[in-house]
């Protein structure tokens, strides 16, 4: 079913009946396509209903955290755990918030109860290596290296496959510079990814009006080196703008690799999740 038609049924049978449990599977869909403050009010409305339901907790968790809201989330899972002590997405949620805040002790033991529960889940062992990895090299933590902890189309979580560590970040940005997918975190742990699109907002229509005025027919991608960080550019769909930020030692040609990738996934993402009118726009990856 569409995503869509999927949401309209979800609210349809929440009109009919407030205390159904369609407002679960509703948050979750508006989450996922990017509407964080009308999925936050539907869970909190759930939760005025349900608020002894771990997974309403859990959810509203998410929505907190894809807002850059960590330490409300850390809460709304502490709370899950108090009403379900092997709850695994809380524990792992802890363990995501503790990652963040440079707390990979912390992380460990959450994801190592969350290892304890009866359904096997390979990103829990995958969550443990990243922790483990970034005890040894303080340092090196960031949102999208612990990707292991979500499921890989999650808009926070959508260029994970593509980046190679904490020092590589990705936005996707619509016409107005709202934050479809990706993240901006900060030394701190701290998503600035909604004040980034901001500021960027008609960056990609200022680059078609200074390409024409020179007459060099539409931009593809711009890179430009600042204090802290190396940022590349390109167009996305819908008149959007992808920004890809790295390490100031990453090679140029790696650059412009990293920003070609991000694109396909871009793409992908927006084809299979709704953005996008069809299918057809998800090239091959150029790996």
């Amino acid at each position: 079913m569409p995503m869509p038609d999927a949401i309209r049924r979800w609210s349809d049978e929440l009109a009919r009946d407030p205390a159904s449990l369609a407002f679960l599977p509703l948050a979750e869909a508006l989450r996922r396509q990017g509407h964080l403050d009308a999925a936050r009010r539907v869970a909190v409305l759930g939760l005025q209903r349900h608020p002894h339901h771990p997974d309403a907790h859990d959810l509203l968790a998410r929505v907190y955290v894809d807002a850059g809201e960590f330490e409300r989330a850390f809460d709304e899972w502490d709370m899950a755990l108090r009403l379900s002590p092997d709850h695994t997405g809380s524990l792992k949620g802890m363990a995501f918030v503790c990652f963040q805040q440079g707390r990979f002790e912390e992380a460990e033991d959450y994801l190592r109860r969350a290892a304890l529960g009866d359904a096997p889940d390979a990103g829990i062992s995958a969550a443990l290596d990243t922790v483990r990895r970034n005890s040894a090299t303080p340092g090196a933590a960031g949102v999208e290296s612990a990707a292991a902890w979500y499921d890989p189309d999650d808009p926070l979580f959508v260029f994970a496959s593509v980046l190679e560590g904490g020092e590589q970040t990705a936005l996707l940005l619509d016409a107005s510079g709202f934050v479809l997918a990706g993240a901006y975190p900060t030394a701190e742990g701290r998503d600035v990814a909604a004040e980034v699109g901001a500021q960027l907002s008609g960056v990609s229509d200022e680059a078609d009006r200074a390409t024409r005025h020179l007459g060099l027919g539409e931009w593809k991608s711009i890179v430009f080196e600042t204090e802290i960080a190396v940022v590349a550019m390109t167009p996305a769909a819908g008149d959007g703008l992808l920004v890809l930020a790295v390490s100031r030692a990453t090679p140029l040609g790696l650059v412009r690799r990293l920003l070609d990738r991000c694109a396909w996934r871009a793409r992908e993402w927006l084809a299979r999740s709704g953005w996008a009118p069809g299918a057809s726009d998800a090239a091959e990856d150029p790996a």
